[in-house]
């Protein structure tokens, strides 16, 4: 051990570190898996009845979270990719 020890420096020129080759994982954004909708009906929408039939209609594999954003617009936040791509393709 003493001679471990005599072979250490404490110079600053011999200075070594490790660095492991460890990749940041990319941060989505939180709005990734979210769509707004909007109804387009001069009566009121009753939000709760809404997201209930929404919920049971659509299945989503990860879930659903809906939010009343006013004036008629909802924001569906989906936990899984493949229930966003499902919800996008009426558009493309």
């Amino acid at each position: 051990m003493e001679k471990n020890m005599a072979e250490l420096c404490l110079d600053d020129e011999e200075e070594e570190f490790l660095q492991f080759g460890v990749e940041p994982i990319p941060q989505k954004s939180g709005y990734d898996l979210c769509l707004v909708r909007y109804y387009l009906t001069t009566s009121m929408v009753h939000f709760l009845a809404m997201t209930n039939t929404i919920a049971n209609l659509w299945h989503p594999l990860g879930g659903i979270h809906i939010s009343d954003l006013g004036e008629k617009r909802y924001l569906f936040h989906f936990f899984h990719e493949v229930d966003v791509e499902w919800h996008t393709m009426d558009f493309q």
